[in-house]
């Protein structure tokens, strides 16, 4: 018999037997997703004085800031910039009380640490009284009818079913809101932004770094490369960026990177006087579709290849690295870009270029985008609304979407998938869900006054 795999287009079927699924849990609000906005919901939610239960397929609390490694959670902030705050703004306060936390590089902020901040999860977790359900995989959507009343999940103890009167979407890629009907929509695959393997590296001299760093230092115009061309504002040009390309260029006219990987090259997070250099995101993965797990898992095995000829560039051409050596990779690779819900109203480009203003307001985010080759970063005081409408998907009842799958055009995602701005998006969605719990109205009912006044309570600016 052949042995050959089958290809997608060459699949049969299988009918799946039929089988009672054990109910396991009853809430009043799930949260599936624990990254910033995911955890913020429930947080938020819990707060406002509902049961909350918060489903995760890793086993630890913090998606992009814990399982991908992503440390830099506001590298945006300047002396001008105006910020939500909220919960937010409280993990970074807590990082920093439980020594989960160091200076950021080229802001006013702290860049958490991202194993440390597994633990300031958990402690957020326990105090808010959230039943925690981790190491449980999101299956299916339980519907009547248009209506969500739960989701199935799959994990070590098998198929289990998990019943709520409110559901928050907060795995990233809409997948509660794809398959229970509600229209999405991706960004084509060869204008999807980057996936990268973060890693972190130990051995470092900092002494000798940071002093290679101000014989050269590098300013944000320098990410317009010959591979990358950054749209700016013009006044970030001058602004100091720890950004490395030259040993990887070096590296690739000596022959020790191929000449194709020349998308290689990026920032570097926070020098530690141990010689840990963390936050290292140099690696770029392009056309890597973070809904399709062979596309994931090809790009992830590529993308750890790429950082260890990254690790061997800086090893010879970066001053303070000759020692260096890999400390670990993240959980899992860093997806930026997948489904979008098709919301009751979708941001567009002018919101988060010209300081939208809306009604059903649920947070601010200073004027920072960060994709799609546009690079603003917020000096001047300028912010926009969330709208409330953004996270609520067409055609599903009971659900709500928070953090980077919320509505909206390319531009306004280059600015809302930002880790901050999810953890906004994820307070607000968590509050209305409880209040609509409370007052047994249908989500898109939820008195805004209502939802706004309970924002001001747990420390948030929507205006």
């Amino acid at each position: 018999m052949s042995s050959q795999p089958l290809t997608k287009k060459s699949f049969e079927t299988i009918q799946e037997p039929a089988r009672n699924i054990d109910v396991v849990h009853r809430t009043d609000v799930l949260v599936v997703g624990s990254g910033p906005a995911g955890l913020a919901a429930a947080l938020a939610a819990a707060r406002t004085g509902v049961q909350v239960t918060l489903v995760e397929r890793f086993g630890c609390f913090g998606g992009n800031l814990t399982a991908v490694g992503v440390e830099g959670f506001a590298w945006y902030r300047h002396e001008q910039t105006v910020e939500a705050n909220g919960i937010g703004r409280e993990f970074e306060e807590r990082a920093k009380a439980m020594g989960a936390a160091v200076p950021e590089v080229q802001s006013l902020s702290y860049e958490i640490d991202s194993e440390g901040f597994k633990l300031v999860a958990d402690r957020l977790v326990e105090e808010a009284g959230i039943h925690a359900m981790l190491h449980r995989m999101f299956v299916s959507p339980l519907m009547e009818g248009d209506t969500i009343i739960g989701i199935v999940v799959e994990s070590k103890a098998g198929r289990e079913a998990i019943l709520a009167q409110r559901v928050i979407d907060a795995t990233g890629d809409a997948d509660i809101a794809h398959r229970a009907g509600a229209p999405t929509f991706k960004t084509p695959l060869e204008h999807v932004q980057a996936a990268s393997v973060m890693f972190h590296l130990a051995g470092v001299n900092k002494k000798e770094f940071l002093a290679g760093v101000r014989a050269d230092p590098q300013t944000y115009k320098d990410w317009s490369t010959g591979e990358w061309e950054i749209e700016t504002s013009g006044k970030e040009d001058a602004m100091f960026s720890p950004f490395l390309a030259k040993p990887f260029a070096q590296a690739i006219r000596d022959g020790v990177i191929p000449a194709h990987l020349n998308t290689i090259g990026g920032t570097w997070g926070a020098i530690h006087d141990t010689g840990e250099l963390t936050y290292m995101n140099l690696v770029h993965l392009a056309g890597c579709d973070g809904t399709d797990p062979d596309s994931m898992t090809h790009h992830e095995i590529d993308g750890r290849r790429q950082a260890m000829l990254a690790i061997e560039a800086l090893r010879r051409y970066t001053p303070g690295c000759s020692q260096v050596r890999l400390r670990n990779f993240a959980m899992t690779i860093g997806i930026r870009d997948t489904r979008k819900i098709d919301a009751l109203y979708n941001m567009t480009e002018h919101d988060v270029r010209e300081q939208a203003r809306f009604d059903d307001t649920i947070g601010i985010y200073p004027e920072f985008i960060d994709g799609y080759g546009v690079l603003i970063l917020p000096t001047t005081g300028r912010y926009m609304h969330i709208p409330y409408r953004s996270m609520l998907p067409k055609k599903v009842k009971n659900l709500l979407v928070a953090g980077r799958a919320i509505g909206g055009d390319r531009i306004a995602h280059a600015a809302t998938r930002n880790m901050a701005c999810c953890a906004v998006a994820g307070q607000g969605a968590g509050i209305a869900a409880a209040l609509s719990v409370k007052a047994q109205v249908e989500l898109d009912d939820v008195n805004m006054s209502h939802i706004q006044k309970e924002l001001a309570k747990q420390g948030v600016r929507y205006l």
